[in-house]
């Protein structure tokens, strides 16, 4: 099992935003989060993926209890392990879609030119190998996405969480870009974790859970 995660409970304040949610997934699935605004998918996203804590309850990720690891071994797991692709792709606007790509493996301790041979090579296979040089303000809105999933696959993560990664997209760029997902899954068998609004992509994914009110509901 990819992911397991018993009884997942987060609170900011007074507000119980997660309320026990617990699941599997299976290695090299694709599955879609979905719901109202609210429900608490992106919240689960961060936990899952690391960059926010649970206050109670247990996540193992590839055979490892995540919510043991003290920060620095924490953010090493993050880093080796777990791809992220955000809505807004968060690419740092003064530096090329080749630096930006080689970020995580430079965080990661790579050498330069292990960093940018291996996004060179990502590059070319998202089509994107005449854009190596061009700033993020530079490429269009699906170029930028595109740069931002090379980023997330730089480390060869086994599992890559994407919140609302098709929402600031046009129609044809999303279609290409949800295909992408399943190419990537095909080819290097990633698992996906993927929050949604877009139901067409939902309804693509291997299994869809619906979460209401900090609970899901159905999967």
């Amino acid at each position: 099992m990819m992911v397991k995660a018993h009884n997942i409970h987060k609170s900011f304040g007074s507000l119980h935003v997660l309320k026990g949610v617990s699941l599997e997934i299976e290695a090299g699935a694709i599955i879609s989060i979905v719901g109202a605004s609210g429900a608490g998918k992106t919240t689960l996203l961060q936990i899952l993926g690391t960059l926010d804590t649970a206050d109670q309850g247990q996540i193992l990720i590839d055979g490892v209890d995540v919510t043991k690891l003290q920060r620095k071994p924490l953010a090493q797991f993050r880093n080796q392990r777990l791809g992220f692709i955000f809505q807004f792709h968060q690419l740092l606007p003064e530096f090329t879609a080749l630096e930006n790509i080689s970020m995580p493996a430079l965080i990661g301790g790579a050498s330069k030119e292990e960093a940018e041979a291996r996004a060179n090579e990502l590059l070319e296979y998202l089509k994107l190998g005449n854009r190596a040089e061009h700033k993020p303000n530079e490429l269009s809105g699906g170029e930028q996405q595109r740069v931002a999933v090379a980023r997330a696959l730089m480390n060869k993560p086994s599992l890559i969480l994407a919140d609302e990664p098709s929402g600031n997209l046009d129609t044809e760029s999303a279609e290409n870009l949800h295909q992408l997902f399943f190419d990537l899954r095909d080819k290097f068998g990633h698992t996906f974790i993927i929050v949604t609004h877009n139901m067409e992509l939902a309804e693509m994914a291997d299994r869809k859970l619906v979460m209401q009110d900090g609970q899901i509901i159905s999967s």
